[in-house]
């Protein structure tokens, strides 16, 4: 482990319910259930209502699972980050042996009802990406490399391949599309915001990009992966998945994104910091939407032919 220097605060109230929901991070538990749900119902193969909504909710566990094991090993990172300081292990509220047991417990739960409810297939994947973003990431690439959110994004980016999986039982090229969707958004996202939190990640010793290269080359970076990006989330507009709604979400997003990234790469520091970062944190604001737009479209391609047959 990284060495901080960091004491936990002592346990002083029991824990909430509250608190243990906190544990599983449900703002990325959100993304994790819509991008998964996407996944689901843009398949060529329909599933049970019933079966539908049990798969997804175990999906939901598993990352649930994910992140209380990702608070347990990283509550010392946490302590002395601004960003995670309030979160349930280092203020106090729920001790790292219990995240540590809940996330164990939720995870053996998730991947073998997910293969009870849906198919092995789907479970295997689950289990991948809970092993991929504790082990691979939270306790390699996080605290070893700056290629720690490169790498580490595959984990964020199978739940669509999971839905797609529970709904056919295999694999296929529009399930990888989505996952290099979020594969390759991944970077400039984290990066964008390791722009104005760089002090936040030096002083946990986190080796993030602006750590070990400096915010110019971070700048260089988020516009290097942008522009294929941008030319990924377009393209995908033609395939089978995507339709003229996402070709018109597709083009006006990534103009936006492009735009954000390229005015980061022109900027000095003296410039970002004499306005206080705001074009970085404006380009990191439009990130929270630009998956959930692109998943949305995607999502509307695949219930428009139906909602039409309704409605002719």
């Amino acid at each position: 482990m990284t060495d901080i220097s960091y004491q936990p605060q002592q346990q002083e109230t029991e824990a909430s319910l509250g608190d243990y929901f906190a544990l599983m991070k449900p703002r990325v538990m959100q993304l994790v259930v819509f991008t998964a749900l996407v996944g689901l119902l843009a398949a060529p193969i329909s599933v049970h209502p019933v079966i539908g909504f049990a798969s997804i909710l175990f999906v939901a566990i598993g990352a649930g699972a994910s992140g209380a094991l990702n608070m347990w090993w990283d509550a010392d990172i946490d302590g002395v980050m601004t960003r995670t300081a309030k979160r349930p292990v280092p203020a106090g509220k729920v001790t790292a042996d219990e995240a540590k047991v809940l996330g164990f417990a939720l995870s053996g739960l998730s991947v073998m009802m997910l293969a009870l409810s849906a198919n092995l297939l789907a479970a295997a994947l689950l289990a991948f990406t809970i092993f991929f973003y504790v082990v691979i990431y939270s306790m390699w690439l996080k605290r070893w490399t700056p290629q720690n959110i490169v790498i580490g994004g595959a984990a964020g980016a199978f739940p669509p391949v999971i839905g797609w999986v529970i709904a056919t039982g295999s694999m296929s090229v529009e399930a990888w599309l989505m996952f290099a969707l979020i594969f390759m958004w991944t970077p400039p996202h984290f990066w964008a915001l390791a722009l104005f939190m760089k002090e936040d990640y030096h002083n946990a010793g986190v080796p993030m990009l602006t750590v070990t290269h400096g915010r110019k080359s971070t700048r260089a970076h988020v516009l290097a992966y942008t522009v294929p990006l941008a030319l990924l989330a377009v393209g995908t507009a033609f395939t089978s998945i995507g339709g003229p709604v996402y070709l018109a979400v597709a083009v006006v997003l990534n103009a936006l994104f492009l735009k954000g990234a390229y005015d980061i790469w022109c900027r000095n520091e003296v410039q970002a910091e004499a306005d206080g970062y705001k074009v970085e944190k404006s380009f990191f604001r439009l990130s929270l939407w630009y998956l959930f737009a692109h998943f949305g479209a995607i999502l509307a391609e695949a219930l428009l032919p139906a909602a039409w047959g309704i409605w002719a």
